[in-house]
């Protein structure tokens, strides 16, 4: 499956060169390493869950609404649905600007939903949707990968019954070398790339999304890269959620 990438809309000067000879990249990192991340969650009172995501220059907001009745006529079932919006900060100028933006939030908010669609168990909350909103407030790249793993931390948040916590992260080739967590001057000179989100307990992978063109080899190197980011994003997230947990009993405690 390929898929459009927001770095696509980026306009950013680009540098000569993304690695160093000594196998840096620009803001200091080895080709294997995460930016700096932040996870924070409880962060928007009226939503049932919610999360503010910082991976570096990439700063994103999710809130978690529902379960509820949907304002939309959908197909009878018994099962509830998850319902994912994505919302870039972006303000297009010209028509085809406006136009092309609405395409790529649409499509990028079929890819969280789907990774979302995996953990979350709509049979608990049957006839009902559950509304997702990821609003990207700065990019700085990989804001897919990083809205997943928010979104599936607000819905815990959120208390929503889940088989497991979904993590995400991207990888980009660009000459013959993988990247972990890219940057958008990296997304937007890359040959190839990977987005994939998987189940931190038993690895099942939840969402694969290719762009470019790969050799057995160089995928097989790139996905086992992307499960070893998510299984590191899966620890700092269920750390998120024992820290927010500490600090309800303290409030909890204090009130008492």
């Amino acid at each position: 499956m390929e898929a459009m990438d927001t770095a696509q809309l980026s306009e950013e000067k680009q540098p000569a060169e993304l690695i160093s000879k000594n196998g840096m990249r620009l803001d200091g990192r080895g080709l294997e390493e995460f930016r700096r991340v932040f996870l924070k969650t409880g962060v928007i009172s009226q939503a049932a869950g919610s999360v503010y995501a910082e991976f570096g220059g990439t700063k994103l907001m999710v809130g978690v609404y529902g379960p509820r009745q949907s304002d939309r006529k959908e197909t009878f079932s018994d099962s509830g649905r998850v319902n994912c919006e994505f919302e870039l900060s972006k303000i297009p100028k010209t028509q085809q600007e406006i136009f092309a933006q609405k395409v790529l939030q649409r499509e990028l908010s079929a890819t969280v939903q789907t990774a979302l669609e995996a953990v979350v168990q709509v049979e608990t909350f049957p006839k009902l949707v559950l509304d997702v909103f990821c609003t990207v407030l700065e990019r700085g790249g990989s804001e897919v990968a990083v809205a997943i793993t928010a979104a599936a931390l607000a819905i815990a948040d959120a208390g929503i019954e889940m088989k497991d916590l979904v993590s995400a992260c991207s990888v980009s080739k660009i000459k013959g070398a993988l990247l972990l967590d890219p940057t958008g001057q990296e997304l937007s000179r890359e040959n190839g790339g990977v987005l994939l989100a998987s189940m931190g307990t038993g690895g099942e992978i939840a969402q694969l999304v290719t762009r470019g063109r790969w050799t057995d080899e160089e995928l097989k190197e790139a996905l086992e890269l992307c499960l070893g980011g998510c299984a590191q994003l899966d620890g700092a997230g269920r750390q998120a959620l024992k820290e927010a947990a500490v600090e309800k009993i303290k409030e909890q405690a204090e009130k008492s």
